[in-house]
């Protein structure tokens, strides 16, 4: 197996493993507000999650930031509670050529999620004398990872919400008071209070 296929496939499990099904929360709180058919901004969403977790990968990577662990654990669930509230007070996206919300979340938020893997992915890298294809290639993994996810996802719910005849509202309520709900107890349930 290359190097280049060894963080590719590291990347896609970090964003499939369910053990830490934080990310995934936060994707799909991300995503909940569309349908399949509004795939081009689904694309854009995942790709400003995935820049914003990859700069402070990079740059935790390579020590230029250093936040504490603790910390971080514990704001990740915080984004994934105010993405999935701002959900529940604006259950679609806004009409017309507007910067929307969820574009903002996901950039500066994935940022903070970032920081969320950057240790190991330092333990890992630090035997490495170039960090720049294992970290291309991990961020790779993780878009990819993400797609698989909101594709799945949106698929069920245009399933759901298509067939099964849920408004797109109720739909959107539903799924994102859940998250909100797993995300206020993994805050609840953090150590870092």
């Amino acid at each position: 197996m290359s190097q280049f296929q060894l963080y590719f496939n590291l990347g896609i499990q970090h964003i499939l493993d369910l053990k830490g099904f934080d990310h995934i929360l936060f994707v799909i709180s991300l995503a909940v507000i569309y349908m399949l058919r509004d795939w081009g901004k689904i694309v854009v969403l995942v790709t400003a999650f995935t820049i914003g977790h990859s700069l402070t990968l990079a740059l935790a990577t390579l020590e230029l930031v250093r936040i504490n662990s603790d910390l971080v654990e514990f704001l990740i669930p915080v984004t994934i509670a105010i993405t999935a509230f701002s959900n529940i007070l604006k259950p679609r996206p806004s009409g017309g050529g507007g910067l929307q919300l969820n574009y903002l979340f996901a950039l500066f938020f994935g940022l903070i999620h970032g920081l969320g893997f950057s240790n190991y992915l330092r333990s890992l890298l630090g035997r490495e004398q170039s960090i720049f294809q294992p970290l291309l290639a991990f961020n790779i993994g993780l878009e990819v990872g993400q797609l698989v996810i909101v594709v799945l996802f949106l698929i069920a719910a245009s399933l759901i919400v298509g067939i099964f005849g849920v408004s797109r509202k109720e739909w959107v309520l539903v799924i994102s008071s859940i998250i909100l709900g797993m995300a206020t107890m993994m805050i609840l349930e953090n150590k870092y209070w």
